[in-house]
């Protein structure tokens, strides 16, 4: 059977390139091909640009109100198609159903219709000076890119275009080569609701294309979320043309369980925080700090629930609560990881191996893996590993936790578990991270703004202060009187 291939969404149709090259696409819980997707080779890329010039210059003659009315439309077809949505993220991703279905999709339409709302609402300011006075206006940037990740695809999608197009932006957006469906599908919802062709553009392709985007003079702004290198490189690339950049990047995050704390919920907490879509999220609480008051009673909790309570299998189960990491190169990865930390004398507490389940034997699946009698100094303890691999150790004293969960040059989340409230704020206030809980893990809401400090970004994503980051302040003085002049 031959499997589809999808080109290039340019000016509000598919485009068919002039290489012919294309890239494969699998799905990871069954190691098979599932469809090819035609790279944007210089042609696409050229259309692009002129593209993005036409639907700019139409969107951002609209008023506010009209584009909300717009989007709105795309937040109705994105909820009603939730299903059919949420099936295109599991193959594309390896993540179970039981996530996408409730998660992936809506949570994109949340940040769309959020600023959907928002649009009209922005305002500039006007202030006397002397006789004369001046105003501001929010204008938009023009062409903007957005780069996405493979673990929420759709939903990095959405949070990208929906300040973007709120404030009157284009957009060229590049998903991950590993899930490049989902953008394709937001593409098409966006032309139904009635978004002018050439607003929102979707290029396919791997890191060649995304430089191309980055050095573009055609593009104001680029929004990348990814890992920490590759951010590095996309800002460099961007300072070229002086683009204004927005990074959400990589987490090594830390959680503290203070010996007040309900430790049912704190397990809670850490297994979400690791194991929720495979451990595929940058904002995992993986290094988790058990005070020692309650670390036996933690960990053997944490070892009970784990082994079991977690089901892996077909993602499209929806029985089965653990996916498939999203390629074979990046299992071996996660598995080297485990390797390392068993090398460097860390004790498996539970997991550490590959999986064949029975439903999915060719799945790129990895254990549920915890690690105890970790060290801060140790390999899995500082690096990034993106997947299920937990690292659990000990403290006894607050200043100390503190110092050493800011020890890393990462800072995108952290959280904290305590009975006490002044304890909870007196410690998060302390941590070195642009994204906190007390309490709970994870939560991510269309209202507030998400990113990171140190390494892990520039910039924020959702929240109020994001739709300023796709706009430009203009100044205009208004002269009330002669103008005095020496000449």
């Amino acid at each position: 059977m031959t499997t589809p291939v999808y080109e290039n969404f340019i000016n509000g149709h598919f485009l068919k390139n002039q290489t012919g090259d294309t890239f494969a696409v699998k799905n990871p819980a069954t190691d098979e091909v599932i469809y090819h997707v035609e790279i944007a080779d210089e042609f696409i890329q050229n259309a692009a640009i002129e593209s993005a010039k036409q639907g700019f210059a139409a969107w951002s003659a609209m008023t506010p109100i009209e584009r909300s009315r717009i989007l709105l439309k795309a937040v109705a077809i994105l909820r009603e198609r939730n299903d059919e949505l949420a099936k295109v993220e599991v193959l594309d991703t390896g993540k179970p159903w039981q996530e996408a279905e409730c998660v992936d999709v809506e949570t994109g339409a949340d940040v769309i219709e959020y600023f959907a709302g928002l649009a009209p609402a922005q305002v500039g300011q006007q202030q006397m000076v002397g006789n004369d006075f001046y105003y501001t206006r929010k204008e938009p940037l023009g062409i903007c890119a957005g780069i996405g990740a493979w673990n929420y695809p759709l939903q990095i999608a959405c949070w990208k275009s929906g300040p973007a197009l709120a404030a009157g932006n284009a957009v060229i957006f590049k998903p991950s080569e590993e899930t490049p469906l989902g953008a394709i599908k937001l593409a098409e919802i966006f032309i139904e609701a009635g978004v002018p062709a050439g607003v929102f553009n979707v290029v396919q392709g791997a890191a060649e294309v995304g430089q191309w985007l980055t050095a573009n003079p055609n593009i104001e702004k680029v929004s990348f979320t990814g890992e920490v290198g590759t951010g590095k490189k996309v800002m460099a690339s961007a300072a070229g043309s002086l683009k204004d950049v927005t990074m959400e990047l990589g987490g090594k995050s830390p959680l503290l369980v203070f010996d007040d704390a309900d430790v049912s919920q704190a397990v809670s907490a850490a297994m979400l925080g690791n194991f929720y879509t495979q451990g595929e999220i940058c904002t995992n609480c993986t290094r988790i700090y058990v005070h020692k008051n309650v670390y036996q009673q933690f960990i053997d909790e944490l070892k009970t629930r784990t082994e079991q309570n977690i089901i892996a299998g077909d993602p499209m189960d929806p029985e089965v609560n653990l996916g498939a990491l999203i390629s074979k190169k990046h299992q071996e990865l996660v598995l080297g990881y485990i390797d390392k930390g068993v090398q460097e004398g860390a004790t498996l507490l539970t997991g550490g191996k590959a999986l064949s389940p029975a439903s999915a034997p060719n799945g790129y699946f990895v254990e549920p893996t915890v690690f105890v009698d970790c060290k801060d100094d140790m390999t899995i303890v500082k690096e990034e590993i993106f997947g299920p691999v937990m690292s659990v150790l000990v403290f006894d004293d607050e200043d100390d936790v503190i110092q050493r969960a800011n020890d890393t040059h990462l800072g995108l989340a952290a959280g904290v578990f305590t009975k006490d409230i002044q304890r909870a704020h007196r410690v998060i206030h302390q941590l070195q991270a642009g994204i906190c809980w007390i309490n709970s893990y994870g939560n991510s809401p269309a209202e507030m703004p998400v990113g990171g400090y140190k390494q892990s970004g520039i910039g924020r994503e959702n929240g109020i202060e994001t739709l300023d980051h796709y706009t430009q302040t203009k100044s205009i003085y208004v002269g009330m009187s002669n103008i005095e002049s020496p000449f």
